[in-house]
């Protein structure tokens, strides 16, 4: 096996998925392997309780269902410190250990915390520590925030956080480029790549657009085969974007970890093809 793909295969043993929280998709997680990483979202429809409610869900299940949790605490979506606390006492309660902070997509903020740097803050002031904390990182831009505001924010952010987790990119240059741009800006943090999980195509370019990832839309249209698939119901699988990023994945500049694989709650599918993709890299 050469050298890229045994890391790749490694990547993928450790990949972990992105879920939604919704009232089913407890069940599907049953066949996902036990102490697997699970990162469970946050909207700013909804706000954080039914994360909270599936964290404490997934708690209740059996020793051998226990996942390792990573809730989103999305700062928009949170009123003010003593609502923070709040969120903080039941995540301890529930035993979590790592947390993702975004800033969230409400187009207004529902108290004090504009952005995640706020909530980060102020974590830090609670005096609480989690063994591992999350930022988002969008390598298209940020449809609220713009590119140097984005990187200056990233650059504060990291006394706060251990790692990063990139926002969907369909373009493995575009990916490696912005990579490239913010550590030679001083932003260290390991880089979780966010793929794309298996997702019907129309699906996928409507959220894609939805959240700003434009140029990369247009790469992803440009895939052989896609308008075939899109014609025939096939979904998406991200393999031409793993194929592009592979030669990448052994640079200890780019210090890439892993990958986090956004399901859109297609969990079975998404979970069979990294599943897949692994044992043909070790077969």
């Amino acid at each position: 096996m050469k050298q890229n793909d045994t890391i790749l295969a490694g990547m993928m043993d450790q990949a972990y998925l992105e879920v939604i929280p919704t009232e089913t998709i407890v069940d599907r997680l049953a066949h996902l392997p036990r102490h697997s990483y699970l990162s469970i979202t946050c909207s700013s429809a909804h706000g954080v309780g039914p994360t909270l409610d599936m964290v404490d869900e997934l708690r209740a299940l059996p020793e051998e269902r226990q996942l390792k949790l990573v809730p989103h605490i999305a700062a928009r979506v949170v009123r003010d410190k003593p609502h923070l606390r709040e969120i903080l006492k039941r995540l301890d309660g529930a035993g979590v250990e790592s947390v993702f902070v975004p800033g969230g997509d409400a187009a207004q903020p529902a108290g004090d915390y504009d952005c995640s740097l706020d909530l980060l803050r102020d974590i830090a002031d609670i005096g609480h520590v989690f063994d591992d904390v999350g930022v988002a990182a969008h390598p298209e831009g940020h449809p609220m925030v713009d590119d140097a505001e984005s990187l200056q924010l990233l650059r504060e952010k990291q006394q706060h956080a251990n790692y990063l987790v990139t926002q969907m990119c369909f373009d493995p240059d575009v990916l490696t480029k912005w990579l490239l741009g913010i550590r030679r800006a001083g932003v260290s943090l390991p880089a979780w790549l966010g793929l794309p999980g298996v997702v019907e195509i129309p699906k996928l370019i409507a959220l894609s657009l939805k959240i700003g990832v434009g140029q990369s839309v247009r790469v992803l249209k440009q895939q052989k085969g896609l308008i075939r698939k899109m014609i025939s119901a096939k979904p998406y699988q991200p393999d031409e974007l793993v194929a592009g990023l592979l030669p990448h994945l052994g640079d200890p500049l780019l210090d890439i970890p892993g990958f986090h694989l956004f399901s859109f709650n297609n969990v079975e599918r998404t979970e069979r093809w990294r599943v897949e993709t692994m044992e043909k890299l070790i077969s």
